[in-house]
């Protein structure tokens, strides 16, 4: 194909077509919002409001000291329903703030030229990056202001903005691409300031033609950021993937993007970093795909966190009737199964993708017949037909010496699988148990 890329990965079906073509509309304002104080990879906040506050929209309401963490914000005006333990897209518990709305809105933005960025210093970018809750919004959520901080001694040499969205379904990243370059690329721009990345890259994949159109013009003649085509490749997303291709750049084995030198941040994190700095707006909303042949009229919606999956669906016609459907937190391939739609969308939920029960994979599965095609697909280069008969039966030392912890949890393998084994939902609980030996192992210290 001619186009930069990674080795092995799969071309699964796309079904872009559904949503690609539609404009980004404004949800509703929801009536309560649930906000998780665990939206991102890291510490969880503690409550800065109690039960019957009164809050604002924008108003911090959730923070935390410890380094790698973001705070909440309230995503409307209103009162503190209630603090309690409530359902998590991400498949456990947590604690969140209820709020019941007033109704009333707050208008972000302003007219006139951005924030002029050689008059801010890169700490001072940090802290308003940290101020804002901003966090990777490609669905890991890990804190942006971690990253922008690398340890001394570590130089970052180029910034590289993730606009591939190669899950199947979502188009929330190529929407965002396609109708506001200028926050991204202004964005990208704050994000090489608080680095000292002297070059910047945007990998995008061939299928996005007009997003990419989008951005060169919004790049203009500047010489110091770069537009990577990659092949429509799936995880070409993926951080050390797309590092790879972009960049011919490995990661080594237990080692981060800043030991080559890189800083890699979604085109959406990148868009909200401008509204922060130039509006002094917070995470408090974000675009959702709603797609899959389960849901009536598949869009794009810029949506409140904390609103519930059912209400988001609402808008969209609701669920297909005549049959059942599984509605997953994410895309296909690395998406959350939900048991119910009272599920509050957070920070990283960049779809919501609804597919019926009849075209998802039979949970039964039969035994491997060691063909490799799992072997042939994964892009970490590992075996996953071992990694997985350790993980479900808990043998945390092979599956530590098999490089099991390197998994990067993109599926590939149980795609290909012809006996149909589950093996990421394997390696999942392999990974689970050697975190819980490690934190075990740490207390008894």
């Amino acid at each position: 194909m001619g186009h930069k890329t990674f080795s092995r990965g799969i071309h699964p079906s796309y079904y872009k077509e559904l949503t690609s073509g539609k404009r980004v509309e404004a949800a509703s304002l929801p009536k309560t919002v649930t906000i998780p104080l665990q939206q991102h990879a890291g510490a969880p906040c503690e409550p800065l409001v109690k039960k019957g506050d009164i809050v604002a929209e924008g108003q911090k309401i959730g923070d935390v000291k410890a380094f790698v963490s973001a705070p909440v914000h309230a995503s409307i005006s209103g009162k503190v329903k209630d603090i309690e333990l409530s359902q998590h897209p991400g498949g456990f518990r947590s604690v969140s703030i209820i709020i019941e709305g007033d109704g009333t809105v707050k208008e972000w933005g302003k007219a006139g030229a951005p924030v002029d960025l050689s008059a801010i210093s890169a700490e001072a970018l940090r802290e308003a990056v940290r101020d804002a809750g901003i966090v990777g919004m490609g669905g890991a959520a890990f804190p942006t202001s971690v990253k922008l901080a690398p340890p001394k001694g570590k130089a970052i040499e180029a910034v590289v903005l993730n606009g591939c969205e190669c899950e199947p379904y979502l188009t929330a990243d190529h929407r965002i691409m396609l109708e506001e370059p200028e926050k991204v690329i202004w964005g990208l721009r704050a994000l090489m300031k608080a680095t000292g990345a002297p070059k910047g890259f945007i990998g995008i994949e061939e299928n996005k033609p007009d997003a990419i159109e989008a951005l060169k013009k919004a790049i203009g003649s500047a010489s110091d950021i770069q537009i990577i085509i990659l092949e429509a490749k799936y995880p070409q997303g993926a951080e050390k993937m797309l590092i790879v291709a972009a960049l011919g750049r490995k990661v080594p084995v237990g080692k981060l993007p800043l030991d080559v030198g890189v800083v890699v941040n979604n085109v959406g994190t990148a868009a909200a970093i401008y509204e922060a700095l130039n509006w002094g707006k917070p995470l408090i909303e974000r675009i959702v795909t709603i797609s899959g042949n389960g849901v009536k009229e598949p869009r794009n919606l810029r949506v409140r966190v904390g609103t519930s999956f059912e209400e988001v669906l609402s808008q969209c016609g609701g669920l297909v009737e005549g049959g059942e459907v599984e509605v997953l937190n994410g895309g296909p391939m690395m998406g959350i199964a939900q048991p119910t739609l009272a599920v509050p969308v957070i920070k990283g939920t960049s779809g919501i993708t609804v597919i019926a029960a009849s075209v998802i994979k039979s949970s039964v599965y039969d035994a491997c017949i060691r063909c490799a095609s799992c072997v042939s697909v994964c892009p970490m280069g590992l075996m996953p037909y071992k990694l997985g008969d350790f993980g479900k039966s808990f043998r945390t030392a092979d599956f530590k010496d098999w490089d099991g912890v390197s998994c990067i949890e993109c599926g590939c393998c149980s795609y290909a699988c012809p006996s149909k084994r589950p093996l990421l939902q394997w390696i999942r609980l392999g990974k689970l148990k050697v975190r819980q030996e490690a934190q075990k192992a740490a207390a008894a210290k």
